[in-house]
């Protein structure tokens, strides 16, 4: 099953090539990337299947990341944190007062990163409006009736994220996407990764990017209209990540080394262990409907819920203390502390949720059998 990477070598991983040449095979996507490390040792970097009808999928190309960006705001706002800029306590509206409309006084940090404060609202105008705009039209939004923050829970699709991107850019004078490239992507080595691409690199980026594909058994693949350039240049800090899964995986690295990755510091462990701890438990998502744990802007494994249709999981062997996100129907990012295991995974089709679901959990069950780390009679 080797032969099924296009651009880097899946013999390792013979149980997942299968999986992923099965998704090939079924329509189910065109191709992706897809990158395993245990230990600090790369197990697979790999690109397979086309990006583009009759264009091989290559692991320079730049995959879309949809919601497996938001783990990036939040490691943007853990690090003013830990420089003492903010406190995960703090009312939103200490450093943003604006933000205080709408019975949304009582909303902290805390809450923005666990999903648990109560705007959940869609129509935030990206990326027709510019960033501006767009912070203050999620500013001026109401409280949902009947929330109290903290005490209820329901995910945030793009709204707190925004808010959270905008504490970078006042506590730290740089824009959010400038943020991430000089703090982050670039100490890291991830310098093909971008929250929002500036103008000027548009053009040389544009044709590196993996469009993204709405898939349906019997028909064709129909490419999304998501490289447009505003939604490439307009930031989303909650899902307008793009780049290479191996780049992303990266990061993931470097919070299994506590804050650190080839001699660079990026955050101290103590906040590594603060970010992935369970900061919310069993609270019923009002958005995902079912019970999930998070960190601070991260899902940590809520598998043991026993929710078969739970989304954004991490597969049927993945350790307790897991960690990451997913992004729709197309991605996921996490790390294992227990087996020292750092996965990105990227595809480029989106079919239904249930079929994704399965789809995944069968990929990353297969990264474990591939490597030993499933359980006897798992």
């Amino acid at each position: 099953m080797s032969g099924l990477a296009a651009d880097g070598d899946l013999g390792r991983l013979p149980g997942t090539a299968a999986e992923l040449e099965r998704g090939v095979a079924a329509g189910l996507h065109l191709g992706g990337q897809i990158h395993v490390a245990r230990g600090g040792e790369a197990i697979a970097d790999a690109a397979f299947g086309e990006a583009r009808p009759g264009e091989p999928m290559s692991r320079a190309h730049r995959m879309l990341w949809l919601s497996s960006t938001k783990p990036i705001a939040a490691l943007a706002v853990a690090s003013l944190w830990e420089r003492g800029r903010l406190d995960l306590d703090d009312p939103v509206a200490r450093h943003l007062p604006e933000f205080a409309a709408g019975g949304k006084e009582a909303v902290t940090v805390r809450h923005l990163l666990t999903h648990t404060g109560g705007i959940r609202m869609l129509d935030t105008g990206w990326p027709e409006l510019d960033w501006d705009a767009i912070v203050a039209r999620v500013c001026a939004r109401r409280l949902e009736p009947g929330w109290v923050p903290g005490r209820k829970a329901g995910y945030h699709l793009t709204s707190s994220w925004f808010v959270l991107g905008e504490l970078v850019r006042r506590l730290d004078g740089r824009p959010f996407e400038r943020w991430v490239r000089e703090e982050l992507f670039e100490p890291l080595g991830a310098a093909s990764c971008w929250v929002g691409i500036p103008v000027a690199r548009l053009a040389g980026e544009r044709p590196r990017i993996a469009p993204m594909y709405e898939v349906a058994p019997g028909v064709p693949p129909r490419e999304l209209p998501w490289l447009g350039d505003r939604h490439l240049t307009v930031c989303s800090p909650g899902s307008s990540g793009v780049g290479p899964m191996g780049e992303l995986a990266r990061v993931y690295a470097m919070l299994l080394g506590g804050g650190a990755l080839g001699g660079r510091r990026i955050l101290s462990a103590q906040t590594v262990a603060a970010i992935t701890a369970r900061h919310r438990v069993g609270l019923f998502d009002q958005t995902f409907r079912t019970r999930l744990d998070w960190g601070l802007g991260v899902i940590v494994n809520s598998a043991h819920y026993g929710d078969p249709r739970a989304p954004y999981g991490y597969g049927p062997h993945a350790g307790p203390r897991t960690f990451g996100h997913s992004g729709a129907r197309s991605s996921t990012a996490f790390a294992d502390p227990d087996a020292g295991l750092a996965v990105a995974l990227a595809v480029n089709g989106l079919p239904d949720d249930e079929t994704h679901r399965e789809r995944f959990e069968r990929i990353t069950a297969a990264i474990y059998e591939d490597l030993g780390l499933a359980a006897p009679g798992a």
